[in-house]
Formats: C-alpha cells, sequence, structure tokens
C-alpha cells in the first residue's frame, strides 16, 4: 500500500491569505480549521476534490490562534473528525478566546493587532487528542508525524510527512500575509521570536523539501534558511538590549 501523502492547499481568506490543508493518503486528514464560521467552507472543499467529509479520521490544529483553530468545533460536528491540539494551546481552545495582548513583529503586526476581528470569541471546544510530543499519524491515515514547534504560540506544532512536506502553520509565512507569494517573512504575531526562529531551525535541519504555510504560498527551504539567519541577526540587538519582548508559556 502506497505510503505516499498528498498536500492540498484549502484557502479559508482570499487565494492564500488564510490556509487550512488537506493531506490525502490512505484516509484524509485536515490541517487547521480557518477563522469562525469557515467550517462548511472547508467541508465544502474537501468535498469538492473528491474526498467524502464523513471520512476524515483527524483536524490537526497548528496553534492557537482564532484564524487557525475559529472553526475547529463547527468541522468537527460537520465531519465527525476527532480534533487533535497542543496541551500548551488548551486555554484558547477551551475559551474560545486567544491569549492577548498580542505581540508584533513588525508594523503588519501593529496594524493588525488593532482588529477587534483578532479578538472575536470562538466556540470553544476539548480537543480529543491531546499533543505533548511527537506524534505518528499513521494510525489515521497519512504518512507523516506531528512535531511541537513552540515559539509562535507555546503550543504551536508542524506536520512533517515522511516524503518531506512540512505543513508549518505559522512557524514561517510570506510577506505581507501572503500578498508577495514565496518571499519568506514573519506572521504578525511571535509569542517567542527567538523560540519559534529555533523550532524553524530545527524543522529546516530535518531536510524538508517544501514548507506548506498558512499565510501565502509554498516556501522553498533554502530560501528560508536564508532568511532565518538574517533574522537571528536581525534579533540579536534587542535581545542584548533586552527589548525582545515575550510571553510566558504558562501566561
Amino acid at each position: 500500500m502506497s505510503r505516499t501523502t498528498r498536500i492540498v492547499p484549502i484557502p479559508v481568506l482570499g487565494r492564500h491569505g488564510i490556509n487550512a490543508y488537506l493531506l490525502l493518503g490512505r484516509r484524509p486528514v485536515v490541517v487547521d480549521a480557518g477563522t469562525p464560521g469557515s467550517g462548511r467552507r472547508i467541508h465544502d472543499a474537501i468535498a469538492a476534490h473528491g474526498v467524502d467529509p464523513a471520512d476524515l479520521s483527524l483536524i490537526v490544529l497548528t496553534h492557537g490562534h482564532i484564524d487557525h483553530f475559529g472553526a475547529a468545533a463547527e468541522l468537527r460536528r460537520l465531519t465527525g473528525a476527532p480534533i487533535a491540539g497542543h496541551e500548551a494551546d488548551l486555554g484558547p481552545f477551551r475559551t474560545g478566546r486567544v491569549r492577548t495582548p498580542y505581540l508584533p513583529t513588525g508594523p503588519m503586526g501593529r496594524l493588525m493587532a488593532r482588529s477587534a476581528k483578532l479578538r472575536e470569541r470562538a466556540e470553544p471546544f476539548e480537543p480529543d487528542l491531546l499533543i505533548c510530543g511527537e506524534t505518528d499519524l499513521y494510525d489515521y491515515g497519512v504518512a507523516a508525524r506531528i512535531t511541537p514547534t513552540p515559539g509562535h504560540t507555546a503550543g504551536s506544532v508542524s506536520v512533517l510527512t515522511e516524503q518531506g512536506d512540512l505543513v508549518a502553520g505559522d512557524l514561517i509565512a510570506n510577506s505581507f500575509m501572503g500578498l508577495i507569494p514565496g518571499r519568506p517573512a514573519n506572521p504578525p504575531f511571535h509569542d517567542d521570536p527567538l523560540g519559534n526562529l529555533a523550532s524553524l531551525n530545527r524543522m529546516l535541519d530535518l531536510g524538508p523539501t517544501r514548507l506548506h504555510v498558512g499565510h501565502g504560498t509554498p516556501l522553498e527551504p533554502e530560501r528560508v534558511r536564508r532568511w532565518a539567519a538574517r533574522e537571528h541577526r536581525r534579533l540579536s540587538r534587542p535581545r542584548t538590549a533586552g527589548r525582545l519582548r515575550t510571553r510566558p508559556a504558562t501566561d
């Protein structure tokens, strides 16, 4: 039986503004659940790819931000699939509210942090599968594993397939929330910028063939690696001066 897992993007906002992903193997898995109210859109996109949404084996949430877990409870009702989320982001999942204040990574984040949409309350839920460490997805029908990649939030995770596709959530993004395709950039917010960078470099060391991100088009690993080196140099000055804001993991 083939162990190949195919990655299919599901646009949630615009063409690439917010992405969920359909992983196709022996059984389908969805990574991320978009903004509140987008469950039906994701459900119908799954069906449009010739997959019965009732066959969905798992909904994996990369982290506890509203544009990634917002419709998780709705999508679970529509498909019957269980939800997997990391224990460190249980607070947002259980309350439907993200941790605030957001910690911007630059001008885009400072602008977006004013948006009431980002403080919208999602429908709360309890994950069916609580992620504490690496989790093999073979029993859910795909040749892949969930790997904790903390930094963007304490409970951020990525999914790496056996053939090297990395579904990276907000570990990295395209510039301007995907408006400049193919150019690596920070997403608008990070709870721990250096922690996130360490997670990104750790995943790059595993040799992924491509990074599929929450905001934008797929990114080439070597281009991301060069960006990460520049980002490390950029962060060194505010870190040394004690001006690099971070959120405690238990906040």
